[in-house]
């Protein structure tokens, strides 16, 4: 699946927080918010699920390292509605991603390649995305 969204050479440093802004498709499966330093070495694959590679209303979330995908994590929360807009806000901290979903549901995904900045962004799936702020 080509990506829908790059963005490259970014910086998104440690302290700082991204809030992205979208809307899902009426029929969507899925869609991806990935932030790292290339699309081979991704540091949050964050994947909301409303039907997609058998999961149902589930987020799943996992980094790529060298083009291999790491261990997935299931931290539940999903609230993201078809044909809905939606926002995301992403504090990278020291030890991980804090991720604040539309409801208010947060959870950390580890920062597992210790870096203290990413500069690449990718959003995949059936989603549009409407702005992101770096703040």
């Amino acid at each position: 699946m080509a990506p829908n969204m790059v963005i490259k050479n970014m910086p998104f440093k440690v302290g700082q927080t991204v809030a992205i802004a979208g809307y899902n498709t009426p029929d969507a499966a899925s869609f991806s918010v990935n932030i790292g330093h290339n699309d081979e070495t991704l540091a949050l694959h964050l994947n909301p699920r409303f039907d997609a590679s058998g999961d149902k209303d589930t987020i799943v979330c996992n980094s790529k390292k060298h083009g291999m995908w790491e261990q997935e994590v299931r931290p539940g929360g999903f609230c993201f509605l078809r044909g809905q807009n939606f926002k995301i806000i992403i504090k990278l901290t020291c030890g991980g991603f804090l991720i604040t979903l539309p409801n208010g549901f947060q959870f950390t995904f580890p920062n597992r390649f210790c870096s203290d900045e990413y500069s690449y962004f990718c959003f995949d799936g059936d989603a549009s995305i409407r702005s992101i702020q770096i703040y």
